[in-house]
């Protein structure tokens, strides 16, 4: 009778505790990366503040020279948004495919997302040249400092999202879908949302307010 209860004795635990029981142990190494590279992006985002508070502080110091009213075209930064928000949705299209494993919509989205993202630097690159050309550059006046450390940080961050899509391609290509890619590709697709999600901020605070002063 005894060696019976304690057979059955398992059936009557608390599923609680057996629930808790099933998830001993360390967390998938998916969620730590993603964990971890979050830690990253918030450092950068901080970076990043820094440079906005700056520009806020900065902002009126033209030393004599134009502002933004004068400096920015509107359209051509509203082309440049466009291009990086669909970059957005063709990269979350990527991710899709990765959960899927189709490589064929994978390597089309990811050349999509690096076309929209290459179109954006054009644009970027062309603005500066055309305001150092001017005689507008960063060492006119503490302003336009500020300005093109503030954008052109966040142009670098772009060139080097556009590399990493690159090497992600090709390694897709030559290793397909393992799980250490699979955790590469989501953490550049975090890498690169966060980019959108601050030139929404650089697009608003930088050209908007400063064309509207």
């Amino acid at each position: 009778m005894s060696v019976t209860s304690v057979e059955r004795a398992p059936a009557f635990a608390d599923p609680h505790h057996l629930r808790a029981a099933e998830h001993d142990g360390p967390a998938p190494k998916r969620i730590v990366t993603g964990f971890g590279f979050w830690i990253f992006l918030l450092s950068d985002i901080v970076m990043f503040s820094c440079f906005f508070a700056s520009f806020a502080v900065l902002s009126g110091a033209t030393a004599g020279g134009p502002g933004g009213a004068e400096l920015f075209d509107i359209g051509n930064v509203a082309l440049e948004t466009g291009l990086l928000l669909l970059s957005s949705f063709t990269c979350g299209m990527a991710s899709i495919a990765a959960d899927r494993h189709n490589r064929l919509w994978f390597q089309v989205a990811m050349a999509v997302t690096g076309l929209f993202g290459a179109g954006f630097l054009l644009l970027e690159v062309r603005e500066f040249a055309e305001l150092v050309g001017r005689g507008d550059g960063p060492s006119r006046s503490a302003f336009l400092s500020a300005f093109f450390t503030l954008v052109g940080c966040h142009g670098l961050h772009v060139a080097a999202g556009i590399l990493w899509l690159l090497t992600m391609m090709a390694q897709v290509v030559a290793k397909g879908f393992r799980a250490d890619i699979e955790r590469r590709i989501l953490c550049f697709a975090l890498f690169w949302h966060a980019l959108d999600i601050i030139w929404v901020a650089v697009f608003s605070v930088v050209y908007l307010l400063g064309s509207a002063t």
